[in-house]
């Protein structure tokens, strides 16, 4: 019997659509998977240069973060960040991080009318979508979250990612290190039509160049984030500094939440939720945003010994 091509791959049935609202004169655009009755809702924010797609990678159905969580239950919005999808080219609305944060909750009350949303929202979060996902949680609007999933992000850069920088700053004619090399390394932890990104690239917007003294602001307001929260990091991840300490690092800045979950996703790189093991890692996260809906009580070491 011969394998299925990658654009027949088996997957899971929901059905995903494409929507888009009016957040004060700007289209926010959205791919939706709705559950019957959900257990929540969950928003789900891409990283840097891609779209709401990298939720829904084309032709991989199993790697879908939408038909994967419909199919357990839970409604998910992926939602097209502020500068992206529908909204780019409305950079000029935008340039604030207050507004920027203003047009995602907009944008997703736009999107919940009309729909059931189980117990509450959770917001999953991935690389650059996580900037966004902090200032969210941190604001007073954020209390009202389930929990939040943190992939992909990071307060020290990876030890490789540094050494280049480094060089390249001791010596300004060697290339400038190519962060995209970092970020889909290593090729085998991705289907092969997947390592790279091609099909679900998009540009950044301008405002993604300039995040002078987001470490120090990051640091202030993740001690504000009031709810549960789950952090991963992939077992080859070279943006930032990964494993068990680097865990520990981001674990420890959280000191506002009631429960802090770490977890070192095996097999993956930088973009977990495209690469082989999506389905393992999404189907981790699933398992506490669960919990979330469920009100499950931190355990003793979910607390604060981060250490």
């Amino acid at each position: 019997m011969t394998s299925p091509p990658p654009s027949a791959e088996p997957g899971l049935a929901a059905v995903v659509r494409r929507q888009v609202v009016d957040v004060h004169g700007v289209p926010a655009s959205a791919l939706v998977a709705e559950a019957a009755r959900p257990q929540a809702v969950i928003v789900a924010l891409h990283g840097g240069a891609t779209t709401s797609a990298y939720f829904d990678h084309p032709g991989h159905p199993r790697l879908s973060l939408l038909r994967t969580a419909a199919a357990a239950g839970f409604t998910v919005i992926a939602l097209d960040r502020p500068g992206y999808g529908s909204s780019a080219g409305h950079e000029a609305r935008m340039r604030t991080p207050e507004q920027r944060t203003d047009f995602a909750y907009t944008a997703v009350q736009a999107l919940l009318t009309g729909r059931e949303r189980g117990v509450g929202v959770f917001v999953w979060a991935h690389s650059a979508g996580c900037e966004l996902t902090v200032r969210m949680a941190s604001d007073p609007r954020g209390a009202d979250l389930l929990g939040v999933e943190l992939a992909g992000m990071g307060r020290v850069h990876h030890p490789r990612a540094v050494d280049a920088m480094e060089k390249w700053r001791r010596d300004p004619t060697r290339a400038r290190p190519h962060i995209r090399q970092a970020l889909w390394h290593p090729p085998h932890a991705y289907p092969p039509d997947v390592h790279g990104g091609h099909s679900i690239g998009a540009a950044s917007p301008a405002y993604e160049g300039h995040r002078e003294g987001w470490q120090e602001e990051f640091t202030q307001l993740a001690a504000k984030v009031p709810v549960p929260v789950h952090l991963t990091l992939a077992e080859y991840e070279q943006v930032w500094a990964n494993g068990p300490e680097g865990l520990a690092d981001l674990a420890s800045m959280f000191t506002g939440a009631p429960r802090v979950v770490r977890h070192e996703q095996a097999g993956a790189g930088h973009n977990t939720s495209v690469g082989r093991t999506a389905a393992a890692y999404h189907l981790n996260v699933l398992a506490f945003v669960e919990e979330c809906a469920l009100g499950v009580q931190a355990l003793p070491t979910e607390k604060g010994t981060w250490g």
